[in-house]
């Protein structure tokens, strides 16, 4: 599967007193890429709750190799891991603009019926459109 990316600029608010990113910030970095990821795969977060399908992450792991600093720009490379079945697996990779690998993360996720708050397994439209 081939990596999707997006950059983001880090902002004052997302470091510590030393200008190094705090480490809580990286869940809304692989946040932003897998939700850019499925939005370019034609599969909003707003569809999925429209049709009464939720996905919260259930794992996450992130592995940290060189800090990330105030004003920098990353790339977020999201990738899926496999196809999807009850729970959906994300691989990512933030990287600096020169190419560094500055963290890799892995994500899972459940997709959960909103009524029963049941897991339920993949809908058959996302499964096409991924």
């Amino acid at each position: 599967m081939i990596f999707d990316e997006i950059p983001i600029r880090i902002r004052y608010g997302e470091t510590d007193q030393m200008g190094v990113v705090h480490h809580g910030n990286y869940a809304l970095y692989l946040e932003i890429g897998r939700t850019e990821w499925l939005r370019k795969k034609g599969v909003s977060y707003k569809s999925m709750e429209d049709n009464g399908v939720m996905l919260p992450v259930i794992s996450m792991s992130v592995n940290f190799k060189k800090s990330i600093l105030y004003d920098d720009v990353i790339r977020v490379r999201t990738q899926l891991k496999k196809t999807p079945s009850v729970k959906i697996e994300f691989d990512y990779e933030i990287r600096s603009e020169t190419g560094d690998v500055l963290a890799t993360a892995n994500t899972v996720l459940a997709f959960i019926d909103m009524k029963t708050k049941r897991p339920i397994k993949c809908p058959e439209y996302i499964l096409e459109k991924l």
